[in-house]
């Protein structure tokens, strides 16, 4: 897979203005790696654990009614692991040292995201995909209760009407 030296570059430049920066992944949401900064961890395992960690934190966010998650904070005995969504099929997960300050790394992050999606914008085209005609469905089928769910005297009634 080719990636665009934009992209890289972003990286790079948030390795130049985080020192405690261990490493930083580019994903997709399915746990892909786009690109990635990372020395001395393996980017494909944080890739695929990011995009599960994702996932699960959405579902947390949507469980409370929080809207849509924007970024996750794994806090750890030597540092920090931050995943933030980069559009709606990214995310970017950075790893830093427990000396990290961690409102210089989401300032610089956020940053980053932001120019990440400008560039992963203009790598995608927008594909002419060809309009489905709409088929008349069937008809509304009647709502059924499978029988195990109903109360015993409810099964009587039903089999003798």
């Amino acid at each position: 897979m080719t990636v665009d030296p934009a992209v890289l570059e972003e990286l790079d430049r948030l390795r130049g203005r985080v020192p405690e920066l261990s490493g930083s992944v580019l994903a997709s949401t399915d746990g892909l790696v786009i690109a990635h900064d990372a020395h001395g961890i393996e980017p494909d395992s944080i890739a695929a654990l990011a995009a599960a960690h994702l996932a699960l934190a959405r579902r947390f966010a949507h469980a409370v009614n929080h809207g849509d998650l924007r970024e996750s904070v794994v806090e750890c005995d030597r540092g920090y692991i931050t995943s933030y969504t980069a559009g709606p099929t990214a995310l970017l997960t950075v790893v830093t040292s427990g000396d990290a300050n961690l409102a210089m790394v989401h300032l610089e992050a956020r940053r980053c995201v932001r120019r990440l999606v400008r560039i992963l914008k203009l790598e995608t085209k927008p594909q002419h995909r060809p309009e489905i005609p709409q088929q008349p469905g069937p008809a509304a089928l009647t709502r059924r209760t499978p029988l195990p769910t109903l109360t015993t005297n409810a099964r009587r009634r039903q089999a003798a009407g």
